[in-house]
């Protein structure tokens, strides 16, 4: 072996190294990604819902009846706090840009 061959074969080397690291990450991600959106796919349902529950009157009448404390003490009631179901719906939102944003970039 010449010492031009032995030069390539370590620019060989190199560069299959790098792209290993490289094809490892991205099927790592890939796979990390596609187990997410399973149960994200499954709620799409339960968003849809809360956002017309929300938008709607009886999210309003809802929290009226809390506020006026009509509602049992014992109610679980995460969803009538405005933060809580507004930034889900906001979190929402800016994942769909954001995965649109990646279909598009190819």
């Amino acid at each position: 072996m010449s010492y031009s061959e032995g030069k390539e074969n370590a620019e060989q080397i190199r560069r299959i190294t790098e792209m290993e690291n490289r094809f490892n990450r991205a099927d790592g991600a890939l796979h990390t990604l596609s187990s997410a959106l399973d149960p994200f796919q499954s709620v799409l349902e339960d968003i849809r819902a809360l956002s017309e529950y929300y938008e709607g009157p009886l999210w309003r009448e809802d929290f009226e009846s809390d506020e006026a404390g009509l509602l049992p003490a014992g109610l679980r009631r995460g969803v009538l706090s405005e933060d809580g179901i507004y930034d889900l719906l906001t979190e929402y939102d800016a994942l769909i840009r954001r995965l649109s944003e990646f279909v598009h970039r190819g």
